[in-house]
């Protein structure tokens, strides 16, 4: 029995290797470049984790995660978040139906009963709205008229927030930006990866994406992602990112106390440890590196420190402070 898990186990690990390159493949049929945003996202599905997504318009955020979702074969849909969105709109509601027993109440489930959410411009919608979305996130069900209904799994929720445009927003509190596994900042292309999209986009329509796994395979390795072995070198490298990033008399990293109003918490060191386990696995190493720690540092930390006033007026941004982590925290005592 141990030995049937062990084979069942190194297959999931050749399947996971040799489905990153075939997933790259069928990525690069819609998407030019963006290399490092596609991994980070493939990383957090390998870890059932929930990515928040920032990023100017018209920078393919949308058809990105639609075509994620091909390659999965997963349920897909989208929902815009807007000021007068209500609760109800995104989990479902209970309405009077005439059934052939009279009339009884009917739960009519919402579009969050999908395999990949993409919830666009969540800061647009009230906290309240918020609250429901990342409760669903957090539980992975909803309750209506107290009856408990399990959402569809694997479950992934993409939030997008436009950076610009942001009057008449409700930002997301430290809390809630903390469920999110990843912030992925998708930035501008290159001239030559631009014209390759101008080119593309105005010629022919883009190939379709052909799945490559399915979603059972993406539940069987969330386990195998979890059991991947890891130092405890690397495992107390990824704790001190995370602790050195929070201010206080006892940091002696000056640059954060005089910058950063909040730190990390646990939740930061956590997701650098599963997503350093999946990065390992798509590389084919059945081992965590520093390495591997390190190229995830961004997208965990990116929304987990808060700067404050000063940072800003100097035109500090978070990444610059995780910059300076990287290079003052040492890999071992």
């Amino acid at each position: 029995m141990h030995n049937e898990a062990y084979e069942s186990e190194r297959q999931a690990v050749e399947q996971i290797k040799s489905a990153r390159e075939r997933i790259n493949a069928e990525l690069s049929k819609v998407i030019i470049g963006q290399q490092d945003v596609i991994e980070h996202l493939l990383i957090a599905v390998l870890c059932g984790g929930h990515c928040l997504v920032t990023g100017a318009p018209g920078l393919a955020k949308t058809l990105l995660v639609k075509s994620l979702t091909q390659l999965f074969d997963l349920k897909f849909q989208r929902i815009q978040f807007t000021p007068d969105l209500m609760p109800a709109d995104i989990t479902g509601t209970e309405i009077l139906q005439q059934t052939d027993q009279g009339r009884k109440m009917t739960f009519i489930k919402g579009p969050i009963f999908a395999n990949m959410i993409l919830a666009d411009e969540i800061n647009r919608t009230p906290p309240k709205t918020q609250a429901a979305m990342l409760e669903a996130m957090q539980e992975h069900h909803v309750t209506a008229a107290g009856v408990r209904y399990d959402l569809h799994e694997p479950f992934f929720v993409f939030a997008t927030q436009n950076p610009i445009e942001m009057e008449g927003t409700y930002p997301l509190p430290e809390a809630q930006l903390d469920r999110f596994m990843f912030n992925v900042s998708i930035g501008y292309l290159s001239e030559d990866d631009e014209v390759a999209v101008v080119q593309r986009t105005t010629t022919t329509e883009p190939r379709p994406v052909t799945q490559v796994l399915s979603g059972a395979d993406l539940l069987r390795f969330h386990a195998v992602v979890r059991r991947v072995p890891i130092a405890e070198d690397v495992v107390r490298y990824a704790v001190r990112l995370a602790a050195a990033s929070r201010p206080s008399a006892d940091n002696p990293l000056g640059f954060i106390n005089e910058w950063v109003t909040w730190g990390a918490g646990l939740r930061a060191s956590q997701y650098m440890v599963l997503g350093a386990k999946a990065r390992a696995l798509l590389y084919g190493r059945a081992h965590v590196s520093f390495e591997d720690i390190q190229a995830l540092a961004y997208p965990v930390l990116r929304h987990r420190i808060l700067i404050n006033y000063r940072a800003e007026a100097e035109g500090v941004v978070v990444d610059s402070i995780v910059d300076r982590l990287l290079k003052s925290v040492r890999e071992s005592k």
